[in-house]
């Protein structure tokens, strides 16, 4: 298995607007070959544009969701895919022929679709199904997992996400900057963003604070950590429909340690170059190793209701 070089991006998402998201995720594909990467990676809905889908009707989501394959927007990811040569990740929404809808992240190259994970957890609109299967795939031999956003939340999900054998798992987002019941946390005011290149301060403190980024590393460096697993977290930055994202998107190593992020308010990318060494030599392998499942089947498998409450919804 060789060094895999993957890209994590950021950019500021259009709702609603395909061919624009699509045309950036196209340039930002070539930025991220240009340097040498094998692989980038986009924000949960990149496609699409995420949060002002809570206010669409149940008809007006099936006319932005698309057949995952078959639709026109997974025919332009392969496209950029073959067009630069680097396998691409990016998210959309999704219905079926029975008009279900479903919140999926895909992974493409120049051969077609390689891999779709549908969300274990939406709730940005009620017509949203849960996905029911974890996903993992080969990229240029790695094995390779995706959770989606809330997903991550449940540590459960990636636990056995790198128990199927997932090395690397993508982690796209749409997140920080909303209200909970954690201290803390709370929406950043629009006119931050508005106002970033007069008092780029004011929006770094919040970008940087238990709105954003504190809160973060709480958790995220944890999962790589704990897991023994490179994770790709990518979010977007500025204006998600009313409310701030603040980017930050990051490639945490197997030692949970940040290894690239990205730190400006404009579209970036965060590269860095996953080694194999470092699986077996993480802590994280040798916990998982040294498990006992047989203390806690039961436990971890006993009958439970789900309950899923989103705050600031």
């Amino acid at each position: 298995m060789q060094p895999l070089k993957i890209a994590s991006a950021q950019f500021e998402h259009r709702s609603g607007d395909k061919e624009y998201n699509l045309s950036v995720i196209d340039r930002m594909a070539g930025e991220a070959a240009a340097s040498g990467c094998d692989v980038v990676a986009f924000h949960e809905c990149s496609v699409t544009g995420y949060t002002f889908a809570r206010s669409l009707s149940h008809d007006q989501m099936l006319d932005l969701a698309e057949f995952v394959p078959g639709g026109p927007s997974l025919d332009r990811l392969v496209a950029i895919a073959t067009k630069h040569k680097i396998t691409v990740l990016a998210g959309l929404f999704e219905k079926d022929a029975q008009g279900n809808l479903f919140k999926p992240y895909v992974c493409v190259d120049s051969t077609g679709l390689k891999a779709k994970f549908r969300k274990l957890h939406p709730f940005i609109h009620p017509s949203l199904k849960p996905g029911m299967e974890y996903c993992v795939f080969d990229i240029q031999g790695w094995k390779c997992g995706i959770l989606i956003c809330y997903d991550n939340n449940v540590i459960e999900n990636v636990r056995a996400t790198a128990l199927l054998g997932a090395q690397i798992i993508f982690m796209p987002h749409v997140t920080m900057g909303t209200p909970s019941t954690r201290p803390g946390a709370g929406f950043v005011d629009p006119k931050l963003w508005e106002n970033r290149i007069a008092d780029p301060t004011s929006l770094r403190i919040e970008f940087d604070g238990l709105k954003g980024r504190a809160w973060l590393m709480k958790w995220l460096p944890a999962r790589a950590y704990d897991n023994g697993v490179y994770v790709v977290f990518s979010n977007p930055v500025g204006m998600d429909h009313d409310q701030v994202r603040n980017g930050c998107s990051m490639i945490v190593d197997p030692f949970g340690d940040v290894v690239a992020e990205c730190r400006s308010f404009d579209s970036e990318l965060a590269v860095a170059t996953c080694v194999p060494e470092t699986l077996t030599q993480a802590g994280g392998h040798r916990y998982r190793n040294a498990r006992r499942p047989d203390l806690y089947r039961d436990i971890l498998g006993a009958e439970h209701a789900s309950q899923q409450k989103v705050v600031w919804l």
